[in-house]
């Protein structure tokens, strides 16, 4: 089993100071250089599956869900992060939606008790988890188990294995698996798209450069 000292690592490096800089070093630079796969895309695909009650995990700093059109004027939003800074920096960045925040390990089976929601995201999440997709399964059958019945679970993840990437990819892939805070090396399109399998049904996967887009309802 994935302890709360295994997930950890992958989320240590969301500090104080890193976050000032993801915006602009993740969402802008590597986002369009390294990983072809622009951040307007990345939010396009939130808009077309984020519901009215919404649970977001992996938070980063709140980017998607400050830019987001949501579906009614006063959603509700429930961030859940094993990072306390990164709770802390996206729930101000996003005051004005007034979330309500939970710090929590995804591999570990939770209940919340704002579930069930319309939809949860899991955006750049599962490459930061450790392990292969076998290890990280779990967090696709907790994050679903919040969801009502049809309810959509939908992310992206980096993906590792069966990728060519270019050079400025590959550092950032050698590096950031050598330092604990990406685990994808073995992460391929089809492990992703049996693991989804496994817990949700009318799966939607597509690549846009090295970034698997997906989606899925739940059973």
């Amino acid at each position: 089993m994935t302890s709360t000292t295994d997930a950890a690592a992958g989320a240590a490096y969301y500090n104080r100071a890193s976050l000032l800089a993801y915006d602009l070093w993740v969402l802008g630079l590597s986002n369009r250089y390294a990983w072809h796969c622009p951040t307007e895309t990345l939010l396009q695909h939130f808009h077309q599956h984020v519901g009215a009650r919404h649970l977001d995990i992996g938070v980063g700093t709140g980017y998607l869900l400050d830019h987001c059109h949501f579906p009614v004027a006063n959603p509700l939003i429930v961030l859940a992060d094993l990072n306390p800074a990164s709770l802390a920096a996206a729930s101000h960045r996003i005051r004005h939606l007034h979330p309500v925040t939970h710090q929590l390990n995804v591999l570990e089976s939770f209940v919340l008790p704002e579930a069930p929601f319309d939809s949860v995201s899991m955006n750049y999440l599962l490459h930061c988890l450790p392990g292969n997709f076998a290890d990280k399964s779990p967090a696709i059958a907790h994050a679903a188990a919040q969801l009502k019945r049809g309810g959509v679970l939908f992310g992206a993840t980096i993906l590792g294995e069966g990728i060519t990437h270019n050079a400025l990819g590959g550092i950032l892939m050698r590096v950031y698996n050598r330092q604990g805070i990406f685990s994808n090396r073995e992460d391929s399109a089809d492990a992703l798209q049996q693991m989804l399998e496994q817990h949700l049904k009318n799966i939607k996967l597509h690549l846009v450069g090295r970034v698997a887009l997906f989606s899925g309802q739940r059973r």
